[in-house]
């Protein structure tokens, strides 16, 4: 386990070797009043007096360990958590490093329940054992071991009685540990699962309330809350006999020296002194060692903790190179394109041309594969087969960077980030003067709604934005991208929420945006699209045509039957 997070300490290992040493003379600081206890009674056994200023001396030397074993156990604590909380952040850092680089789909897969389970609690436990694992478990441990040497030295038959409740409460951790193991998977995956349905449940709420679901949306909480439940008492009830016998067993290692060593001294065997110092000796023994063996149990959960933030992200990451953009112009290349969603192919071999410019509009039915070609082009995903490329070269090649810089994406359903709708806006070029800023939220008719906002442009907008309707979000997300300005821009159904009373001003606005750009555009109202200087229709995830709005009525039967529908909806009414 150390082996695999040694690579995220870096120069704070010397933080975590610095706490194991200060422990280590903190815990011989913290055994020696035994020692001393055993001098105050050394004298009674042989019937000698006690002189006053003899037991003064130890009295202080026992004040004076304790107080040092204070002072070093707690600075050696300091250090342990600088060298922990330092490591976290680091492993947090390197984590969210490979989570940006990881397709968008496997990330969707993991699930944000999962995903806050590893980054916050899952790596959180890991500090136990950075920070009180290894330094406190060395120093526990080490001490412990070298007193029982010690008391094989003093009388060998002694220290095998101070053996045995060592042995038997090794083996009861054993048994608790190999039990134990068998059922951590199934905990931790209906610990995963209960976090994503209480994070799908909550986000969902206004969906349940609305619908009358709350019955069959608390069901799937309860379910999923009472299997955690079921799968964590039955873990532990495994567990709890033997933590109940090592835990009682391995602090009294007295357990056989009291009644067996008495035998011997009236025998005369040994002498009483000799029982006293072994019994001392166990008496400093016991408590550290379980504190080691403590820590030991927790282990196999660190280490299947570990295990699960390494598969976590073992997803190939993007193919992603590191190349500026070199293309010759801004044509846009879709070559013999496959890509799949886990097994279920979605994309069968489709190749398309957009010309540096012109307005590509894509059309067909929902799922036949138009978001999913429209979001390959901004590389959330790998294909299986073929290449896109800008002007000729690669999207595989360029790094994320340059890509980003010649791509804008607005999506349906855009996320805002909870801050100000400035900040928001900001996202699309983070150098833009406030007057840019401006112009692109009048460009995006956001000024309509920004006057009704008590602070203007300068109103938080919530978590997730909740604060503003559908369409103000979809304004705020068009500002963003007017600001960055990309020269080729993919809207994918970016008007969607638009009211009627606003679509007009809003088309008026992209059409300015789009001028003399690559754009790819996915509309659901084919009327917004008409004068796309290409249509391109896709029918379960294959290019069946192309061409113009009046060429496509009359040589596509599917492009026909999609803008009958449309105009059909365009005139739906509700009768008085």
């Amino acid at each position: 386990m150390f082996k695999k997070v040694s690579p995220y300490i870096g120069e704070y290992k010397k933080y975590t070797v610095l706490a194991a040493v200060l422990m280590c003379i903190g815990i011989v600081a913290s055994i020696l009043p035994y020692f001393f206890i055993y001098q105050l009674l050394r004298p009674l056994t042989r019937g000698e007096d006690l002189e006053i200023k003899y037991a003064v001396l130890r009295i202080v030397y026992i004040l004076i360990s304790e107080v040092v074993y204070g002072v070093l156990y707690t600075q050696g604590l300091i250090y342990s958590h600088i060298s922990a909380y330092n490591t976290l952040k680091n492993l947090r850092t390197s984590l969210q490093r490979k989570l940006e680089n990881q397709p968008l789909g496997n990330i969707m897969d993991i699930g944000t329940g999962r995903l806050k389970k590893v980054f916050i609690d899952d790596i959180e436990q890991i500090e136990l054992l950075l920070a009180h694992a290894i330094p406190e478990g060395i120093a526990n441990i080490f001490i412990p071991v070298l007193i029982i040497v010690l008391m094989f030295f003093f009388n060998w038959k002694l220290g095998l009685l101070a053996l045995v409740p060592i042995v038997v409460g090794l083996l009861a951790m054993g048994m608790m540990m190999k039990a134990g193991l068998a059922k951590m998977k199934d905990y931790y995956e209906a610990a995963s699962k209960m976090n994503n349905t209480i994070i799908e449940y909550i986000n969902g709420m206004e969906v349940v309330k609305v619908f009358n679901k709350d019955g069959d949306s608390y069901k799937r909480f309860g379910d999923t809350v009472r299997n955690y439940r079921d799968f964590t008492i039955a873990w532990f009830k495994v567990c709890w006999p033997w933590m109940a016998t090592y835990s009682s067993v391995l602090p009294c290692l007295v357990l056989l020296i009291l009644p067996v060593g008495s035998l011997m001294v009236l025998s005369g065997a040994i002498p009483l002194y000799k029982l006293i110092l072994v019994m001392c000796m166990s008496f400093a023994v016991g408590p550290s060692f379980l504190k080691a063996l403590n820590f030991a149990g927790k282990f196999p959960q660190l280490d299947f903790k570990i295990n699960e933030l390494e598969k976590l992200l073992e997803h190939p990451p993007l193919k992603a190179g590191t190349e500026d953009f070199k293309g010759d112009n801004l044509n846009v290349e879709y070559k013999n394109v496959h890509f799949s969603y886990k097994d279920a192919e979605v994309l069968h071999g489709i190749s398309l041309d957009l010309r540096q410019g012109e307005t590509t509009a894509l059309v067909g039915e929902s799922g036949s594969g138009k978001s999913t070609l429209a979001k390959l082009l901004v590389h959330y995903y790998d294909l299986d087969g073929g290449s896109i490329s800008i002007g000729g070269q690669d999207i595989t090649d360029m790094s994320l960077y340059a890509l980003n810089e010649k791509v804008a994406y607005v999506a349906q359903e855009q996320f805002l980030f909870n801050t100000t709708i400035y900040d928001n806006i900001l996202l699309g070029k983070p150098d833009a003067t406030r007057e840019e800023v401006l112009e692109a939220v009048a460009r995006a008719q956001c000024n309509e709604f920004l006057d009704r906002l008590p602070d203007g442009i300068d109103t938080a907008v919530g978590d997730g934005g909740k604060m503003l309707s559908g369409g103000e979000r979809q304004r705020v997300a068009l500002a963003r991208a007017i600001l960055k300005n990309a020269p080729i821009i993919v809207l994918d159904e970016a008007t969607a929420f638009m009211d009627p009373e606003n679509e007009e001003k809003m088309n008026a606005a992209i059409d300015e945006i789009i001028r003399g750009k690559t754009v790819i555009v996915i509309a659901h109202r084919l009327s917004t699209i008409k004068n796309a200087d290409k249509i391109c229709v896709l029918k379960e995830g294959s290019l069946i045509a192309s061409g113009t709005h009046s060429d496509l009525l009359e040589t596509s039967e599917e492009y026909a039957k999609l803008w009958n529908a449309s105009v059909s909806a365009s005139t739906w009414k509700i009768r008085d």
